[in-house]
């Protein structure tokens, strides 16, 4: 087992969003910035975005690594960038005010019915009602989801008999 996969998700984080160069097995080398870090297998997953705008996503097996190399620190221009890559098309078409105006009018409605709710994530983005059930941008009733079908189905409901109101 290498010194990567002896790591903790912990120290995998703080490679997220950075450029950064892998040796691997063999002495392939690999360049990218780092989109994420499976906690169970340790596998690194590259983003590089082309010359005619397409991006190259490549997987480096956790196994196999042998050095990491830090290349650009990156920064939030970079993070929102990487984020907004893989982001579904439906949440494109708002603007950050239109959602962060979606997010606040669902919130406060929620709590307005004394439904439970917080933000949680990075960016305080998802929308978590009593602890079971979260709600990502657009903020729409597709957007739920829980283990908890009840649950969902109801908040679902409420959820598109307010936005039709």
């Amino acid at each position: 087992m290498t010194d990567w996969c002896k790591k903790s998700p912990l120290d995998w984080k703080d490679y997220m969003n950075k450029e950064i160069k892998v040796t691997a097995d063999e002495k392939n080398e690999y360049r990218g910035w780092v989109l994420t870090v499976d906690p169970v297998t340790a596998n690194i997953v590259l983003v590089n975005v082309l010359e005619d705008g397409k991006v190259s996503v490549t997987v480096v097996m956790g196994h196999a690594v042998q050095k990491v190399d830090i290349l650009d620190e990156g920064n939030d221009e970079i993070k929102e960038r990487l984020a907004y890559l893989f982001m579904p098309e439906e949440i494109k078409t708002f603007s950050k005010e239109d959602l962060e105006k979606r997010k606040n009018s669902l919130k406060s409605w929620l709590e307005q019915n004394h439904i439970p709710v917080t933000q949680q994530g990075d960016e305080q983005r998802t929308l978590c009602v009593a602890g079971v059930l979260t709600i990502d941008p657009p903020y729409g009733p597709e957007n739920c989801s829980s283990s908890n079908e009840i649950i969902l189905s109801r908040v679902q409901a409420l959820i598109q008999s307010a936005i039709t109101h």
